[in-house]
């Protein structure tokens, strides 16, 4: 059964304070399993306690402050390439991707 949840709670994430509680809760995770309390990794990242704590409780944190908590457990790599890659699903979406590669800018798309 918890399986079947799981499963659904990743189809269900449709709004930011969920997806960030999500995320707050996965870094818990990771922080715990490498042992590491809250005011060793404020040490290595430099981000507050008190901003580690709002983070973890309510998902609040400034990309900057979430940016040096992944560093400092070692998730850099994931951090920087969540945008790394283009995302489509139309085959529309993907011609347009392939038009726009190697602009610099985005027009309003007329009617």
């Amino acid at each position: 059964m918890n399986n079947i949840l799981s499963v659904l709670e990743n189809y269900t994430l449709d709004n930011a304070d969920d997806i960030a509680k999500t995320i707050a809760k996965d870094f818990r995770k990771r922080r715990i399993e490498k042992n590491q309390t809250r005011e060793q990794v404020a040490e290595k990242s430099g981000v507050a306690v008190a901003n580690i704590v709002r983070f973890e409780q309510k998902g609040l944190i400034s990309l900057k402050n979430l940016i040096g908590i992944a560093m400092a457990l070692e998730y850099t790599s994931e951090v920087k390439s969540i945008f790394a890659e283009p995302k489509y699903s139309t085959m529309e979406e993907l011609t347009q991707i392939r038009k726009n590669t190697g602009k610099t800018r985005a027009h309003k798309q007329q009617k």
